[in-house]
């Protein structure tokens, strides 16, 4: 008896090492204001408000890259472009809902320059890998 499965792909692999890009820039500053002139500094992370379904959409990208070799030799039906690209379109909405509040609650887009928010360009970075990844599975003939 061999076992025979289907290689991660491309598209697999760049959509997990996509999902731990997120995941580190989740836990990574969001934005920052204040520290100056005696005025405390106030920040935040991913965990606040919408950015938690970034930090979710990234925990479903690794699960759905894992399904298959945790479901064993069958075929997975979840197991599709469309999956990854509905938790992808999850996470690109939840990114720009969360940027947007910050930008009207925490005073701006300073707040969020690079230097201030790595985090937040880290999660960036990885969501458009998501959404690279996505259309790199669409691309992969299903064998």
């Amino acid at each position: 008896m061999t076992l025979h499965r289907r290689p991660l792909g491309r598209g697999r692999l760049v959509a997990a090492a996509s999902a731990l890009l997120v995941l580190a820039g989740c836990v990574l500053p969001w934005f920052r204001a204040g520290g100056s002139d005696g005025i405390p500094p106030i920040g935040g992370n991913a965990f606040e408000g919408p950015g938690i379904l970034v930090f979710l959409a990234a925990l479903a990208t690794l699960a759905l890259a894992a399904l298959p070799y945790a479901a064993g030799d069958r075929p997975v039906a979840l197991d599709r472009w469309w999956a990854y690209a509905a938790v992808a379109a999850v996470a690109a909405v939840a990114l720009v809902l969360r940027v947007a509040g910050i930008a009207a609650e925490a005073g701006g887009l300073a707040t969020m320059l690079p230097d201030r928010a790595p985090g937040l360009w880290l999660a960036a970075a990885g969501v458009v890998g998501l959404l690279f990844a996505t259309a790199e599975i669409y691309g992969q003939r299903r064998e």
